[in-house]
């Protein structure tokens, strides 16, 4: 680190010369070096898949969680520090009851998105506190269409067709590029997620060790079992 900038990241409140916040930069290499999870739209949904592989033959991988169910229409996918998402994901379920138990409505994908990046920029204005070191992907179906958005640590939204977050994301999104078509099956959006992760990773996978989740028109947001992955590798394969 050069000198000129290190009275620069001590403090999220202070801005260097050039505009940058450096403590919001380190969050996102936090997400950078998360495993790699990637969403996808196809026709008549979305899906959100991730590689949640361990390093370590020792981890009981039924413990490890990366994508969850915020409400019955939508789901989120994270990259990044684990305990900074399960916050953000308590923090999406509550605000979303909220909407139900006042309105008696589901709340709609881009209004959570919006207040769940709302909550992620204020840790980026004041003392005392640190960035979320986490990226969401937040996929759903409401009355507006199907949706997926990504949260990026400084509380900044985008919406996508097709998105990846965490690790080799470059070379996930290059990919993406090239092969994804708004007109796909959801059996098409697997293998191509299934394509991407495997590039990404050089690895064979099992079924407990990458999770798919996903929503589609008329149905309720749900995670595949272990069985339904397994029967899908092996369809592919």
């Amino acid at each position: 680190m050069e000198p000129a900038q290190m009275a620069y990241d001590r403090a999220i409140t202070v801005f260097s010369p050039d505009g940058r916040l450096f403590q919001v930069e380190y969050a996102r290499k936090a997400v950078e070096r998360g495993t790699t999870t990637l969403g996808i739209k196809f026709k008549d949904g979305v899906l959100l898949m991730t590689d949640k592989r361990m390093r370590s033959r020792l981890v009981e991988i039924h413990t490890i969680q990366k994508i969850f169910v915020i409400d019955e229409h939508i789901g989120c996918a994270t990259s990044g520090l684990v305990a900074d998402a399960r916050t953000l994901v308590d923090y999406a379920r509550i605000i979303a009851q909220i909407e139900r138990v006042t309105y008696n409505e589901k709340i709609p994908v881009e209004a959570l998105v919006k207040r769940i990046c709302d909550y992620k920029q204020q840790f980026t204005q004041y003392g005392g506190v640190r960035p979320f070191g986490v990226s969401l992907l937040i996929a759903g179906i409401d009355d507006q269409g199907i949706h997926l958005y990504e949260t990026d640590p400084s509380g900044a939204m985008v919406g996508y067709k097709a998105d990846c977050i965490g690790v080799n994301r470059d070379m996930v999104m290059e990919m993406l590029e090239k092969e994804y078509s708004e007109d796909m099956s959801m059996e098409d959006a697997i293998k191509l997620g299934l394509k991407a992760l495997k590039e990404s990773s050089e690895e064979e996978f099992r079924e407990d060790t990458v999770e798919i989740g996903y929503i589609k028109v008329g149905e309720e947001f749900r995670v595949m079992s272990d069985e339904e992955v397994k029967k899908i590798l092996e369809k592919i394969e």
